[in-house]
């Protein structure tokens, strides 16, 4: 045999070789994409609801399970007010130290007034936080997420399930917008609830180590820098939720809640929604004078 045929055999052969291998690796990579598909939002879901009557003004897949990231803090806040003493000093456990994702860097044994938490969850995000507060109020988290979904179930969000009090990613975390929404005219009602997560500003004392340290929390929903009916409520993302935001605000006496999940511009489109179910009330309004 011809030895230039025989290495261009061999190297025809290589080649099929590294197809071969190149194909069964492209195969596998988008059947496991496709297995994980489910794992993150799909669709973007919306929702606008008289927080006074409970009317759902608009919806837009409303009912469809989605990732919700930290605007599950809304659960956490609302469920520690009602079942912890707000007012009391919390030491901090070492298992809420070092939680991955946002945090307002809690040191193991320092000493925090629970209220000073609360605004660390509500106003910087603190996945750290959210986790110290589950421990105060019910022992560990997997007794909070019981509380938590407890809690759902009362004011009405059926198609929910919780399982941690920050929103990092669980197969099984998950809720609607519509639930969402419930949730928050719920939380809302509270006025310390509703305290929090209008404040723009929030100052702290913390005891650490032979003197008390002082900080500020700032708020990281631009809502509240940018629209002036604004009074809440709570910022989410990850790279499964996409750009989550659950907001309030009252113009004229009417209160309404929005939830926009999976949504680029999140304060554009909430703003837009606001402003358009606020002019319809006008013009009814003006409609029932005439």
């Amino acid at each position: 045999m011809d030895w230039h045929y025989g290495i261009g055999v061999q190297t025809s052969f290589k080649k099929k070789r590294l197809l071969k291998v190149l194909s069964l690796f492209l195969l596998l990579f988008f059947a496991f994409s496709a297995g994980n598909a489910a794992a993150y939002n799909t669709c973007s879901a919306k929702v606008v609801l008289d927080a006074d009557s409970g009317e759902v003004l608009y919806a837009e897949n409303a009912d469809v399970r989605m990732e919700i990231a930290s605007t599950t803090k809304i659960l956490t806040a609302i469920c520690v007010i009602e079942n912890a003493d707000i007012f009391m000093q919390a030491i901090i456990p070492d298992v809420a130290v070092g939680v991955e994702g946002s945090s307002i860097y809690l040191r193991k044994g320092e000493t925090w007034r629970v209220l000073d938490l609360l605004y660390g969850l509500m106003l910087r995000s603190g996945n750290d936080a959210a986790v110290a507060l589950a421990l105060i109020t019910s022992g560990s988290v997997e007794n909070f997420a019981a509380l938590m979904n407890e809690t759902a179930q009362k004011v009405g969000a059926a198609n929910s399930h919780f399982t941690n009090p920050h929103g990092l990613h669980d197969d099984e975390h998950y809720s609607t917008a519509r639930d969402m929404a419930l949730i928050t005219a719920y939380a809302l009602k509270c006025p310390i609830f509703a305290a929090i997560c209008k404040t723009k500003t929030h100052r702290y004392v913390k005891n650490g180590g032979s003197a008390p340290e002082k900080g500020v929390f700032y708020n990281k929903n631009k809502l509240l820098y940018s629209y002036e009916a604004a009074t809440g409520v709570k910022t989410g993302y990850t790279t499964r939720s996409g750009r989550c935001l659950v907001s309030s605000a009252s113009k004229n006496g009417k209160n309404l809640v929005c939830v926009v999940l999976n949504v680029y511009d999140t304060y554009g489109v909430s703003r837009g929604l606001f402003e358009r179910y606020f002019a319809r009330d006008d013009e009814q309004r003006e409609g029932e004078i005439a």
